[in-house]
Parts: structure tokens; sequence; C-alpha cells
């Protein structure tokens, strides 16, 4: 069984991963123009939180964030954070939507899920100059790409993946040179890949700062968007989520947003030292499409694609539940060595 993966973002190298180590007699290589740490998941700061997922259904985000979580837990709890970048992070997430009695539905996934107090509203409200009307506290893990993709790669190619740097412009061409399954991951590239139009970019650029000083993640969940993350060598300060915007260049009215916005949280930020803006263009989508096809090449080769795609800004949040959906496709493909060690 010869298997390709398109793309080498966070979705399609724990999708390799996943299969690889599934079926370990299956020949499994990645394809992608970019690899880590030139992905649009090496700039982000991977913070575990469902995010512009639109309307993907709740009970599969629930299942794929859980899962996924599960996993940061066992890579944490193995000691592997100086490795793979997953952190425990104390996180603080207000919102100025109207308040609902009900939890989020991703509250019973993270430690210590508690709401805030209307006093401590109050206070943060008079600090921030903001109109908070709900907020929580919990904590959850940080997992940095850029740590986490080359860890995986190497746990890939240590059970016999391969990888290679190509821009596959269109699946049939897998097909043709033999691979009976395609797991398609090219986020936004499915635009092309796939001629799926309903794949939009959504815009996000931040700042990378020096405070060792900040240890708490603060997130503002509404149109301003400002939020805190600590990484392990550096804080990421955000952020805009602007969609139907390719424009991969920083513009100076989002870094004062930025910068403003989140100096007014933390003053003590404005004595950081800015490493670097990035942008990036997260990969959004009306609900994830996480499908199996079957195709026909032009030559009449039949071939099987499995679709993983269009995470918006939840790669992170919900690569490993994801992929282990896709070994349960292949499983259901009624294909050759079905024992998983997963």
């Amino acid at each position: 069984m010869r298997v390709a993966v398109v793309g080498a973002g966070v979705i399609g190298v724990t999708s390799a991963f996943a299969v690889k180590s599934a079926f370990p007699s299956y020949e499994v290589k990645i394809f992608a123009d970019v690899f880590s740490p030139d992905t649009t998941g090496d700039g982000s700061a991977g913070l575990w939180g469902p995010y512009l997922l639109s309307d993907t259904p709740a009970e599969d985000i629930i299942r794929w964030a859980d899962n996924t979580h599960k996993w940061f837990e066992q890579l944490w709890k193995a000691g592997l954070s100086p490795k793979t970048g997953v952190c425990l992070l104390p996180v603080t997430r207000v919102t100025s939507d109207y308040p609902s009695d009900i939890d989020p539905p991703w509250a019973k996934i993270v430690y210590g899920f508690q709401k805030l107090s209307n006093e401590r509203l109050q206070q943060l409200n008079k600090d921030h100059k903001s109109n908070y009307k709900q907020g929580w506290h919990f904590v959850t893990y940080t997992a940095e790409p850029v740590l986490l993709l080359p860890w995986l790669m190497e746990k890939f190619a240590a059970l016999g993946g391969k990888m290679e740097k190509r821009n596959i412009k269109m699946l049939h061409q897998l097909a043709d040179e033999g691979y009976d399954l395609i797991i398609n991951c090219s986020g936004l590239g499915a635009r092309e890949l796939v001629a799926d139009k309903t794949m939009i970019p959504i815009r996000g650029q931040v700042y990378r700062v020096k405070a060792s000083w900040a240890k708490h993640c603060f997130l503002a969940d509404d149109d301003a968007c400002n939020y805190i993350i600590p990484n392990i060598h550096s804080v990421v300060l955000g952020g805009t989520h602007q969609e139907g915007d390719f424009n991969c260049s920083a513009e100076e009215e989002d870094s004062k947003h930025i910068y403003d916005g989140c100096c007014r949280i933390m003053p003590s930020l404005k004595a950081s030292e800015i490493m670097r803006t990035w942008v990036g263009l997260r990969p959004g989508r009306s609900r994830i499409r996480l499908e199996c096809e079957s195709l026909s090449s032009p030559m009449g080769k039949e071939f099987k694609v499995i679709h993983n795609y269009g995470h918006g800004g939840s790669g992170v949040t919900l690569c490993w539940g994801c992929a282990l959906d896709v070994v349960e496709m292949i499983r259901n493909l009624k294909v050759p060595e079905l024992n998983s060690k997963l």
C-alpha cells in the first residue's frame, strides 16, 4: 500500500505520522512545497483552543479537540516538553459577547475550568478599559509547531516515512505514479489543488517579543482579538483575523492595534524587546473537510483520497484527533494490514 500525504503543516505531518504508526508496512511519503520552519503553523503560538471553525459540527470539534488534548497530555507527562514544545499554560479567556449560563463545550476538556466572578470582570474592565461580559480561567497546553513539527518528522522518518519537497499541482499526478491512497492536507492550497473555492484566507498578524516575565496567557475573544500567549523562547502578541485577505505583508495599522491593545492588557510589555513581526494565512472554510472520495486519473487509474483540510485557526487544537479519524477511514477502506498500534 503506497500512501501520499500532500502538505507538511501540522495537519499533514500528524496525519502521516499516525498512518505510518498504525500501518507500519505501508509506504508513506509527505509531499510539500514547504516544510518546517516555513509553514504557516510555524509562526503560530500553538495554543490549544477551538477557534475560527464556522459551521463545523460541535460534536466533531469536541471529539477532535479532546483527543488532541489527551495526546498533548501524554507528550507532556513523558517529559517531552523541550523537544515537542508542549507546555502547560494558565489561561484567562474573556469575551464581550452577551453572557450565557452555559459553559463553553470545551470546558470539560481543560484543567481547572472556572468562571470569572463579576468582581474580577469589573476589575479587568477597569484595568483594561474594556467591556468584558464574561470570562473563564483554566489551564491547557501550548504545542509550538516550530518544535513539534521537526520532532514529528524525525519520528516519522525513524518509522521509515519519506519526505519530498515538491509542489503537487494535481492529485492524479501521484495516482499515476503508483500511489493507492492520497491524504490531502493542503490547507489553503486546496483552493487550487482540488478547486475548492470555499477555502478562504483568514489573515493573522502577530508580534513576537522577549518578555520572560509573562507566564500567563490572556485572550480577548472578541472583535478586538488581542491576545498574549507565552511560548518557550518568546511571547506572541496578537492579533488579527481578517477573512478573505491574502496580504502577507505586515501592516502598520495592525501592528499598532496589536501593540497598543496588548500593552493595555499588560503594561509591562512596553519594556519588552520586539523580535519580529509575522503574518500568516489560516486555512478558513465553512466547515472542516474530513472525508473520503474515490477519483480517477486521466490515465484511468482509480484512487482514493482522504481530504483533511480547512481547520481555520485550530490546526494545532484538532490535529491528532483528525489524524485518528484518517486512520479509522483507512481501516474502513478494507485495505490490507488493518492492525493498528495506535
